[in-house]
Protein backbone atom coordinates (compact mmCIF):
# COMPACT_ATOMS: atom_id res chain seq x y z
CA UNK A 1 0.00 0.00 0.00
CA UNK A 2 1.27 3.54 -0.92
CA UNK A 3 1.58 6.11 1.90
CA UNK A 4 -1.10 9.00 1.75
CA UNK A 5 -1.23 11.96 3.23
CA UNK A 6 -4.57 13.55 4.49
CA UNK A 7 -5.46 17.29 4.36
CA UNK A 8 -6.29 19.05 6.93
CA UNK A 9 -10.07 20.43 6.37
CA UNK A 10 -9.20 23.80 6.89
CA UNK A 11 -6.65 23.92 3.92
CA UNK A 12 -8.06 25.25 0.76
CA UNK A 13 -9.03 22.88 -1.99
CA UNK A 14 -5.94 23.85 -4.40
CA UNK A 15 -3.25 23.08 -1.66
CA UNK A 16 -0.41 21.45 -3.20
CA UNK A 17 -0.62 17.63 -2.12
CA UNK A 18 2.56 17.20 0.35
CA UNK A 19 4.59 13.88 -0.50
CA UNK A 20 6.96 12.08 1.51
CA UNK A 21 11.11 12.72 0.93
CA UNK A 22 12.10 9.32 -1.27
CA UNK A 23 14.93 7.36 0.62
CA UNK A 24 17.49 7.65 -2.37
CA UNK A 25 16.83 11.15 -2.07
CA UNK A 26 17.20 12.10 1.36
CA UNK A 27 20.73 10.17 1.60
CA UNK A 28 21.62 12.28 -1.44
CA UNK A 29 20.81 15.04 0.32
CA UNK A 30 22.93 13.91 3.40
CA UNK A 31 25.90 12.30 1.78
CA UNK A 32 26.36 16.28 0.44
CA UNK A 33 25.63 17.85 3.89
CA UNK A 34 28.54 15.86 5.76
CA UNK A 35 30.41 16.22 2.72
CA UNK A 36 30.14 20.00 3.46
CA UNK A 37 30.71 19.76 6.89
CA UNK A 38 33.76 17.63 6.38
CA UNK A 39 35.21 20.07 3.99
CA UNK A 40 35.11 22.99 6.74
CA UNK A 41 36.57 20.73 9.13
CA UNK A 42 39.30 19.55 7.08
CA UNK A 43 41.75 22.26 8.33
CA UNK A 44 41.39 21.37 11.57
CA UNK A 45 41.50 17.85 10.84
CA UNK A 46 44.97 18.11 8.57
CA UNK A 47 46.13 20.23 11.24
CA UNK A 48 45.38 17.72 13.76
CA UNK A 49 46.94 14.95 12.00
CA UNK A 50 50.14 16.79 10.80
CA UNK A 51 50.96 18.80 13.93
CA UNK A 52 49.47 16.68 16.62
CA UNK A 53 48.24 12.61 16.60
CA UNK A 54 51.41 12.26 14.05
CA UNK A 55 54.59 14.19 16.26
CA UNK A 56 52.58 11.93 19.08
CA UNK A 57 52.67 8.78 17.58
CA UNK A 58 56.03 8.90 16.42
CA UNK A 59 57.64 10.38 19.64
CA UNK A 60 55.72 7.40 21.40
CA UNK A 61 57.57 4.93 18.73
CA UNK A 62 61.06 7.12 19.27
CA UNK A 63 60.66 6.11 23.07
CA UNK A 64 61.44 2.63 22.27
CA UNK A 65 64.66 3.33 20.20
CA UNK A 66 68.16 4.61 20.37
CA UNK A 67 67.73 7.66 18.04
CA UNK A 68 69.87 10.81 18.34
CA UNK A 69 68.18 12.64 15.16
CA UNK A 70 71.12 11.58 12.92
CA UNK A 71 71.13 8.30 12.47
CA UNK A 72 67.84 5.48 11.76
CA UNK A 73 66.13 4.68 14.77
CA UNK A 74 67.25 1.34 16.55
CA UNK A 75 64.33 -0.38 18.72
CA UNK A 76 65.52 -0.92 22.11
CA UNK A 77 62.65 -1.62 24.01
CA UNK A 78 61.84 -0.46 27.60
CA UNK A 79 66.12 0.12 28.04
CA UNK A 80 64.99 4.34 28.08
CA UNK A 81 62.46 3.97 30.97
CA UNK A 82 65.34 1.49 32.67
CA UNK A 83 67.93 4.08 32.28
CA UNK A 84 65.61 7.16 33.13
CA UNK A 85 64.43 5.56 36.07
CA UNK A 86 68.12 5.07 37.31
CA UNK A 87 69.80 8.59 35.99
CA UNK A 88 70.55 10.90 39.31
CA UNK A 89 69.55 13.62 37.25
CA UNK A 90 66.16 12.61 36.36
CA UNK A 91 65.61 12.13 39.68
CA UNK A 92 66.80 15.64 40.26
CA UNK A 93 64.79 17.01 37.84
CA UNK A 94 61.56 15.05 39.35
CA UNK A 95 62.45 16.71 42.40
CA UNK A 96 62.94 20.46 41.25
CA UNK A 97 59.45 19.79 39.22
CA UNK A 98 57.68 18.72 42.13
CA UNK A 99 58.86 21.05 43.95
CA UNK A 100 57.82 23.96 42.31
CA UNK A 101 54.56 22.87 41.63
CA UNK A 102 53.63 21.89 45.81
CA UNK A 103 54.78 25.36 46.35
CA UNK A 104 54.18 27.78 42.77
CA UNK A 105 50.79 26.53 42.64
CA UNK A 106 48.99 26.82 45.76
CA UNK A 107 50.96 30.41 46.71
CA UNK A 108 49.37 31.94 43.20
CA UNK A 109 45.86 30.30 44.12
CA UNK A 110 45.86 31.86 47.23
CA UNK A 111 46.96 35.70 45.96
CA UNK A 112 44.28 35.03 43.02
CA UNK A 113 41.62 34.73 45.52
CA UNK A 114 42.42 36.83 47.97
CA UNK A 115 42.83 40.11 45.54
CA UNK A 116 39.50 38.52 43.69
CA UNK A 117 37.68 39.14 47.46
CA UNK A 118 39.41 42.60 47.47
CA UNK A 119 37.84 43.43 43.63
CA UNK A 120 34.55 41.72 44.23
CA UNK A 121 33.75 44.46 46.60
CA UNK A 122 32.38 48.19 44.30
CA UNK A 123 35.13 51.02 45.07
CA UNK A 124 36.73 53.65 42.85
CA UNK A 125 38.76 52.70 40.15
CA UNK A 126 37.69 48.89 40.22
CA UNK A 127 37.91 49.01 36.54
CA UNK A 128 41.65 50.29 36.60
CA UNK A 129 42.62 47.68 39.14
CA UNK A 130 41.48 44.40 37.24
CA UNK A 131 43.42 45.70 34.78
CA UNK A 132 46.74 46.45 36.41
CA UNK A 133 46.49 42.83 38.41
CA UNK A 134 45.45 41.11 34.91
CA UNK A 135 48.44 42.81 32.97
CA UNK A 136 51.23 40.68 33.88
CA UNK A 137 49.20 37.94 32.47
CA UNK A 138 49.10 38.97 29.58
CA UNK A 139 52.75 39.12 29.10
CA UNK A 140 52.96 34.95 30.11
CA UNK A 141 56.49 33.71 30.73
CA UNK A 142 58.40 35.19 27.80
CA UNK A 143 61.90 35.61 27.05
CA UNK A 144 61.89 38.81 27.86
CA UNK A 145 59.99 38.51 31.59
CA UNK A 146 62.78 36.14 31.84
CA UNK A 147 65.80 38.37 31.31
CA UNK A 148 64.20 40.68 33.33
CA UNK A 149 63.01 38.89 36.02
CA UNK A 150 66.66 37.47 36.30
CA UNK A 151 68.06 40.91 36.23
CA UNK A 152 65.91 41.74 39.48
CA UNK A 153 67.19 38.56 41.28
CA UNK A 154 70.84 39.15 40.33
CA UNK A 155 73.58 39.93 42.49
CA UNK A 156 74.02 43.16 44.17
CA UNK A 157 70.27 44.04 42.03
CA UNK A 158 67.40 46.15 43.20
CA UNK A 159 66.09 42.88 45.49
CA UNK A 160 69.33 42.17 46.62
CA UNK A 161 70.04 45.66 47.62
CA UNK A 162 66.53 45.30 49.20
CA UNK A 163 67.35 42.28 51.46
CA UNK A 164 70.95 43.57 52.55
CA UNK A 165 69.11 46.79 53.73
CA UNK A 166 67.20 44.99 56.01
CA UNK A 167 69.93 42.73 56.78
CA UNK A 168 69.77 39.65 54.76
CA UNK A 169 72.33 38.77 52.47
CA UNK A 170 72.04 36.51 50.09
CA UNK A 171 74.31 37.76 47.36
CA UNK A 172 71.48 37.44 44.80
CA UNK A 173 69.14 34.83 44.55
CA UNK A 174 69.78 33.68 40.73
CA UNK A 175 73.48 32.39 41.69
CA UNK A 176 72.31 30.65 44.98
CA UNK A 177 71.11 27.31 44.57
CA UNK A 178 69.39 27.57 47.87
CA UNK A 179 67.15 30.36 46.40
CA UNK A 180 66.72 30.18 42.68
CA UNK A 181 64.13 28.20 42.24
CA UNK A 182 61.94 30.57 44.71
CA UNK A 183 62.37 33.27 41.51
CA UNK A 184 61.09 30.78 39.46
CA UNK A 185 58.03 30.66 42.15
CA UNK A 186 57.90 34.36 42.61
CA UNK A 187 57.52 34.90 39.25
CA UNK A 188 54.69 32.23 38.62
CA UNK A 189 53.10 33.93 41.95
CA UNK A 190 53.57 37.62 40.15
CA UNK A 191 51.16 36.46 37.14
CA UNK A 192 48.36 35.32 38.67
CA UNK A 193 45.94 37.63 36.67
CA UNK A 194 44.11 34.62 34.71
CA UNK A 195 42.86 32.44 37.60
CA UNK A 196 42.05 35.77 39.42
CA UNK A 197 39.63 36.77 36.16
CA UNK A 198 38.23 33.31 36.78
CA UNK A 199 37.91 33.61 40.44
CA UNK A 200 35.70 37.35 40.01
CA UNK A 201 33.66 35.42 37.78
CA UNK A 202 32.83 33.03 40.07
CA UNK A 203 32.49 35.57 43.22
CA UNK A 204 29.80 37.56 41.10
CA UNK A 205 27.69 34.11 41.01
CA UNK A 206 27.15 33.77 44.75
CA UNK A 207 23.84 35.30 45.87
CA UNK A 208 23.87 37.94 47.65
CA UNK A 209 20.75 36.35 49.75
CA UNK A 210 23.07 34.12 51.34
CA UNK A 211 25.40 36.34 52.61
CA UNK A 212 22.84 38.40 54.03
CA UNK A 213 20.89 35.37 55.78
CA UNK A 214 24.47 35.26 57.47
CA UNK A 215 24.47 38.13 58.63
CA UNK A 216 21.09 38.35 59.85
CA UNK A 217 22.18 35.03 61.62
CA UNK A 218 25.07 36.83 63.28
CA UNK A 219 28.12 35.18 61.01
CA UNK A 220 31.62 36.97 61.00
CA UNK A 221 33.29 37.43 57.63
CA UNK A 222 35.47 34.38 58.28
CA UNK A 223 32.61 32.11 58.79
CA UNK A 224 30.68 33.46 55.70
CA UNK A 225 33.72 32.55 53.56
CA UNK A 226 34.25 29.25 55.17
CA UNK A 227 30.77 27.98 54.86
CA UNK A 228 29.42 30.17 52.21
CA UNK A 229 31.94 31.25 49.52
CA UNK A 230 33.85 28.42 49.59
CA UNK A 231 31.29 26.07 48.81
CA UNK A 232 29.55 28.31 46.30
CA UNK A 233 33.05 28.66 44.22
CA UNK A 234 34.46 25.33 44.50
CA UNK A 235 33.77 24.18 40.83
CA UNK A 236 35.80 27.62 39.87
CA UNK A 237 38.36 26.66 42.62
CA UNK A 238 38.51 22.92 41.52
CA UNK A 239 39.46 24.77 37.83
CA UNK A 240 42.00 26.85 38.55
CA UNK A 241 43.83 24.15 40.88
CA UNK A 242 43.37 21.57 37.80
CA UNK A 243 44.54 24.38 35.02
CA UNK A 244 47.43 25.74 37.24
CA UNK A 245 48.58 22.57 37.91
CA UNK A 246 48.98 21.20 34.88
CA UNK A 247 50.93 24.42 33.73
CA UNK A 248 53.54 24.45 36.32
CA UNK A 249 54.37 20.77 35.42
CA UNK A 250 54.83 22.60 31.58
CA UNK A 251 57.45 25.04 33.06
CA UNK A 252 60.02 25.33 30.92
CA UNK A 253 60.78 29.19 29.27
CA UNK A 254 61.54 31.00 33.04
CA UNK A 255 63.84 28.31 34.08
CA UNK A 256 65.30 28.20 31.05
CA UNK A 257 66.19 32.39 30.72
CA UNK A 258 66.57 33.09 34.59
CA UNK A 259 69.15 30.59 34.93
CA UNK A 260 71.15 31.31 31.32
CA UNK A 261 69.93 28.40 29.57
CA UNK A 262 72.25 26.12 32.17
CA UNK A 263 69.37 24.90 34.64
CA UNK A 264 71.26 26.01 37.83
CA UNK A 265 73.61 26.65 39.75
CA UNK A 266 73.35 22.94 40.72
CA UNK A 267 70.75 21.70 38.63
CA UNK A 268 68.52 24.12 41.11
CA UNK A 269 66.92 25.10 38.60
CA UNK A 270 66.71 21.46 36.36
CA UNK A 271 63.01 21.66 36.35
CA UNK A 272 61.62 18.51 33.98
CA UNK A 273 61.03 20.21 30.79
CA UNK A 274 64.63 21.63 30.88
CA UNK A 275 66.38 17.99 31.28
CA UNK A 276 64.12 16.68 28.78
CA UNK A 277 65.46 19.60 26.50
CA UNK A 278 69.03 19.30 27.09
CA UNK A 279 68.68 15.18 26.51
CA UNK A 280 66.85 15.77 23.06
CA UNK A 281 68.66 19.11 21.63
CA UNK A 282 71.80 19.17 23.25
CA UNK A 283 72.45 15.52 23.64
CA UNK A 284 71.14 14.41 20.78
CA UNK A 285 69.43 11.65 23.00
CA UNK A 286 65.84 12.00 20.97
CA UNK A 287 64.90 8.18 21.82
CA UNK A 288 65.50 9.18 25.70
CA UNK A 289 63.91 12.62 25.42
CA UNK A 290 60.76 10.99 23.89
CA UNK A 291 60.31 8.27 26.70
CA UNK A 292 60.68 11.65 29.31
CA UNK A 293 57.89 12.89 27.35
CA UNK A 294 55.60 10.55 27.82
CA UNK A 295 56.54 9.72 31.41
CA UNK A 296 55.57 13.93 31.77
CA UNK A 297 52.00 13.08 30.14
CA UNK A 298 51.20 9.96 32.60
CA UNK A 299 52.31 11.91 35.48
CA UNK A 300 50.08 15.04 34.41
CA UNK A 301 47.14 12.78 33.20
CA UNK A 302 47.90 10.40 37.17
CA UNK A 303 47.56 13.95 38.59
CA UNK A 304 44.82 15.06 36.86
CA UNK A 305 42.50 12.15 37.88
CA UNK A 306 43.42 12.11 41.45
CA UNK A 307 41.95 15.48 40.94
CA UNK A 308 39.12 14.38 39.42
CA UNK A 309 38.59 11.51 42.33
CA UNK A 310 38.84 13.93 44.85
CA UNK A 311 36.13 16.23 43.52
CA UNK A 312 33.42 14.11 45.00
CA UNK A 313 34.71 15.02 48.11
CA UNK A 314 34.40 18.58 48.41
CA UNK A 315 33.69 20.49 44.90
CA UNK A 316 29.80 20.97 45.23
CA UNK A 317 27.84 21.92 41.97
CA UNK A 318 24.06 23.25 41.97
CA UNK A 319 22.41 19.98 41.26
CA UNK A 320 24.33 18.65 44.24
CA UNK A 321 22.38 21.35 46.56
CA UNK A 322 19.11 20.16 45.07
Amino acid sequence: MGTAVTLVKDSPPDAPEIRPEAPAAKRRRGRRENLAGYLFMSPWIAGFLLLTAGPMAASLYFAFTDYNLFNSPKWIGFDNFTTMFHDPRWQKSVEVTAKYVIIGTPLKLLLALGVALLLAQSRRGQAFYRAAFYAPSLIGASVSVGFVWRALFSDDAIVDRTQSFLGVHTGGWVGDPNWVLYSLVALTVWQFGAPMVIFLAGLKQVPRELYEAAEVDGAGPLRRFWNITLPMISPVLFFNVLLETIHSFQIFGSAYVVSNASCGPADATLVYTCYLYQKGFKESQMGFASAMAWMLLLAVALVTAVLFWSQKRWVHYEEDAR
